[in-house]
Parts: C-alpha cells; sequence; structure tokens
C-alpha cells in the first residue's frame, strides 16, 4: 500500500511537465580516445554537465545491489533503483546469499528438479562467463558439484557466449575453466560412488541464439531452442573446436558466433533434451531469459514451432517476471520490489507516459515498475513502444532516437501528462558492438534529441532531468604495450546527473549526500513534481 504525498512547503512545480531522460550505458570516464562521450561532438551535453544543476551518480555494485564494488551495474538494476527510490539486493547477490547459507538446495524446487534428473538427464542453460550482469560462472559449478553429490549422473552443459559483459575474444577461456570442472566431476563421481557423464552439448553466442528479449526476433530464440533441445546447429567434437573454427572464419566476436552442437565419434549429438529431463537456466537476469522459459514450460506456446517439444521439469535461476509468473518454478526469491515511484504518482492522480524503443521498452515500464508488468492504472499510464530493427546496432548508430524524440514531443505538448521518462539505448546497445566510430555518432544523435527536447521543455514552461542508468560508451576499448582491445562491456564508472530548468531562478540547488547514486533520483523526482518524497525512500539530490 503507498499513502498520499504530502506537497513539498517550500517549492512550487513548474507549470510544464517533468521530463526524465535515461540515456542507456552513458558513464563519466576521463577523457581519452577510448571515450565515445567525450570524443562526440555534444555541445548541448556539454551545456548540461557544466551547469550548476549538474553532479555524478553511482551505477555500479553496492549502490544497485549488486555485492562487491567490482560489480558492474547493468541496465535491469539501475532502471530498479531509478524507479524505486531505495536499494535492493539484486540478481547476483540474491543467488550468492541463497549459496552460502543453503537455502538453495533446501528449496522445493532444487528437490524436484534433481529427483527427476536422476535416471535421466540435467541440462543446464546460461550466459556462459563471470560477467555477472546476466548469470556467474560460479552458479553453473556449484549448480554441477550439488548435483553429482546428490546423485544426478548424467548432466549436459549447454553454453551461451558471451563477448558483451566481457572481452569480445574471451569464450575459450571460460570453456577451459568449464571443461576443468567437469573433468574433475567425472573422476570423482558421485557422493555415493557412482560415475557420472558431465559434458558440454551445445552453444552460441548471446546475440545469435536464445537470448533475444522484448519479442524482437522470436527467430533467435528459435535458434537457441533448436540447438540446445534438438541438437540442430554445426557439428564439433568439442566447444573448444567450435570457437576455433568459427574465429579462424571471421573477426567476429563471441557474442555473434553461430549455434553449435557437439556430437559423438559417430555424428549423434550427446545432449539432446528428451522427455523426463530436467533443465535449468542459470541465469538472474529477467529481460533475456523469459521468452526461452517460455519456449521450454508453455503448454500453448505458439511463437515458433518447438517440433517434437519434449516433457522437461523447467526451472530458473530467479522468477523473471512475476506478473507473468515465468517461470512457474524458480531457485531463489527474486527481489520483492514495492511502492515503487509509478505506485505514487498513480495514487497522486499525476498523469505519466513513458516510451522508448523495443531494445530498451522493458526498462522504463517492467523494471522502472520492480520487474512487474503491465500499468499500474492504464487510465493515468500512456507507455509507448517503437519497434526497433533488427540488426547490428553500429549499422544503424542513431536506433530510433529520432522517432522517441517525435514521439516525447508530441506526448509533451499535448498537455496531458505530469511526467515523462524515456530511454536513449543508443549509448549503450551500440556500445556494446566495441565499434568506437559508431558510438561517437550514436552520441552525436543523442545530443541532437536532447537539444530538440530541451527547446520543447523551455517552451512549456517544464523541467528536463538528464541520468543513466550505468557507464558502457565512457570506455570503448583498453590498450596494453600499444594493443587495443575492444571493450564492449559496461563499466565501474559513475554516470551523470543533470537538471535543466528555465526558470530565471530555479529556487534550489544540487546538493548530493556523499553516497549519491541511482536510487536518490526518484526522491528528486518527487520534488521537482511538488511533492515530498516517500519517508522510506532515499534522499533527493536537490536543496531549497
Amino acid at each position: 500500500m503507498v499513502e498520499s504525498l504530502a506537497p513539498l512547503p517550500s517549492f512550487a512545480p513548474r507549470p510544464g511537465p517533468v521530463l526524465l531522460i535515461i540515456a542507456d550505458g552513458v558513464g563519466v570516464a576521463a577523457e581519452g580516445p577510448w571515450n565515445a562521450v567525450t570524443e562526440a561532438a555534444t555541445p548541448v551535453l556539454d551545456g548540461l554537465f557544466e551547469s550548476e544543476l549538474y553532479c555524478q551518480l553511482l551505477a555500479h555494485g553496492p549502490a544497485v545491489g549488486l555485492p562487491s564494488e567490482d560489480d558492474m551495474g547493468n541496465s535491469e538494476v539501475g532502471h530498479n533503483a531509478l524507479g524505486a527510490g531505495r536499494i535492493f539486493a539484486q540478481g547476483a547477490k540474491l543467488v550468492n546469499q541463497a549459496m552460502a547459507d543453503g537455502r538453495i538446495w533446501q528449496s522445493s524446487v532444487w528437490a524436484d528438479a534433481v529427483n527427476q534428473a536422476r535416471g535421466a538427464t540435467l541440462h543446464i542453460l546460461g550466459l556462459h562467463s563471470d560477467g555477472n550482469v546476466h548469470s556467474h560462472n560460479d552458479h553453473l559449478y556449484q549448480l554441477l558439484e550439488r548435483a553429482a553429490h546428490e546423485g544426478v549422473t548424467r548432466a549436459r552443459v549447454h553454453i551461451l557466449l558471451d563477448g558483451r559483459d566481457v572481452p569480445a575474444r574471451s569464450a575459450l577461456d571460460y570453456i577451459a575453466q568449464t571443461e576443468q570442472v567437469l573433468e574433475k566431476l567425472n573422476e570423482h563421481g558421485t557422493a555415493d560412488g557412482q560415475d557420472i557423464d558431465y559434458r558440454i552439448a551445445s552453444g552460441g553466442g548471446r546475440m545469435t541464439i536464445t537470448m533475444d528479449r522484448y519479442g524482437a526476433d522470436w527467430a533467435m530464440v528459435k535458434r537457441g531452442y533448436d540447438c540446445h533441445t534438438h541438437g540442430i546447429g554445426r557439428a564439433f567434437g568439442s566447444a573448444t573446436e567450435a570457437v576455433e573454427a568459427m574465429y579462424a572464419e571471421s573477426d567476429t566476436g563471441d557474442q555473434y558466433l553461430g549455434e553449435f552442437v557437439i556430437v559423438d565419434d559417430d555424428g549423434a549429438p550427446v545432449g539432446p533434451m528428451t522427455s523426463g529431463d530436467t533443465v535449468l537456466l542459470y541465469n538472474f537476469r529477467g529481460d533475456r531469459a523469459i521468452e526461452i522459459s517460455q519456449a521450454y514450460e508453455d503448454a500453448d506456446f505458439d511463437a515458433f514451432d518447438r517440433g517434437a517439444h519434449p516433457n522437461v521439469y523447467f526451472a530458473g535461476m530467479l522468477q523473471y517476471d512475476g506478473d507473468l509468473q515465468v517461470p512457474e518454478h524458480y531457485l531463489v526469491d527474486p527481489p520483492s520490489i514495492d511502492r515503487t515511484m509509478s505506485e505514487f504518482t498513480c495514487h497522486e492522480g499525476l498523469h505519466s507516459f513513458a516510451i522508448s524503443e523495443t531494445q530498451k521498452y522493458g526498462h522504463v515500464t517492467y523494471f522502472w515498475n520492480g520487474n512487474k508488468s503491465g500499468h499500474v492504472n492504464a487510465d493515468l499510464e500512456t507507455y509507448v513502444e517503437i519497434p526497433s530493427d533488427n540488426v547490428e546496432f553500429d549499422t544503424t548508430p542513431a536506433m530510433k532516437l529520432e522517432e522517441i524524440t517525435d514521439q516525447t514531443i508530441e506526448l509533451l505538448r499535448s498537455g496531458q501528462y505530469q511526467f515523462g521518462r524515456i530511454n536513449f539505448p543508443n549509448g549503450d546497445m551500440v556500445g556494446h558492438t566495441g565499434n568506437l566510430e559508431a558510438t561517437i555518432e550514436a552520441m552525436e544523435t543523442q545530443d541532437a534529441c536532447v537539444g530538440e527536447l530541451i527547446r520543447v521543455i523551455d517552451e512549456l514552461g517544464g523541467v528536463l532531468v538528464y541520468t543513466a542508468d550505468h557507464g558502457n560508451a565512457d570506455i570503448m576499448y583498453t590498450e596494453t604495450d600499444g594493443e587495443r582491445s575492444p571493450k564492449t562491456s559496461h563499466t565501474l564508472s559513475p554516470v551523470p546527473f543533470a537538471i535543466h530548468d528555465p526558470a530565471p531562478t530555479s529556487g534550489y540547488r544540487i546538493d548530493p549526500p556523499a553516497d549519491a547514486g541511482l536510487s536518490n533520483v526518484a526522491a528528486t523526482l518527487f520534488n521537482l513534481l511538488g511533492f515530498e518524497p516517500p519517508a522510506d525512500y532515499r534522499p533527493g539530490l536537490i536543496a531549497f
């Protein structure tokens, strides 16, 4: 339940709307040729960052609910923090806690998964890296070790190559680590001395198979499903052989490598799924786990033809969508995020909108609203999704920014809305390609679009707030001994926070707490809307 908000006694809201721009992947890092944000010609953003109403915010590690200062922020936890105004234990931290205290092994879902896998096959699927954004291989290894301890004699691992949250061509290192773990388990057997057979069975790049989000490319999910389930893909004797062969064919990074299956000496796939098997998805982040979960567990699934769909017991590491209850079975309870900003704005009768293109649409709706699908109040909220193109985004650095901007201007000028939030995705999505020139172009397009929105905010007498959810475009490569290595992952950088207020005297100043992070933004937005924030929210970034 949410309570009514008290009006802010010392500040009257502006007559126009408050607009929040979340510039996905735009961090603050040292200037240099590696920094697409500072290398771009961005006079509008430069003006915002040099104004008195500017500060920087933490967007990684404990500031967004992740375990340590070494953990990069990501869009999921960033938008959770922005929309909830508080810090909740997230993804990796939740799983780490559950594994450390043993809760995960005492869960009924783990017991059911293991019981079904005994005498059948345990399949474990997930993003194969230690990037700690969608998954972590330590969790994979603990699942395998516990399964062996509890008498599961046959397991198959289906690996999704990363190259996005980790170095672009790092797959061979992770495969070598996993092969060592499997070899050790195969040598030792089960706790009661039974022989076991644990192997890698299939794989492919995360942006080629399996890990689509927001229904943008179901053909991508089908390729992954067919590969993992039916053993359809290029045949190789090992995962190492598969990756080495594809490396030799092009300079493509791991995330874009094609699907492959491991076959035995007779050419038969070593790990197709059959009825009676167990399938565990060890990703902990929701957005790119929902569709493949639906493909495995939905009896009425019709997004693509699954062929001879086996009846398997499927479970996720977490429940990836609480409203849709996907998946039905999960090993670790997700964070319970209540009392989000949207619940309060709807309670106060404020009209709001949220808009982005498909790639980030769920970030300003689902994640912003505490991992809940749908509207809080459809009578007061307008959600607009602009379809993304199914392309490598360095080929279209502007992505859909111009369309997002045009639609936002139309919504602002309608006079119907007091608050709007938009996500500009290209700093992140183009940044993930590792293409510096394209990311510079992306930032320049973004600058022009922010300039258009500022002009409309000035016209309407509103306020514009610019921030980001995590870094990415700010460090595009690293350099060692004169050799450049593209950096396609997020960064540990802080993010910008700037207010543009066209009022002659703003009546407030930037005054962030020492540990200011993304969770401090919501209280600030409530202030700009003329309200005291909820008492349990982290403090705002302005003082009156």
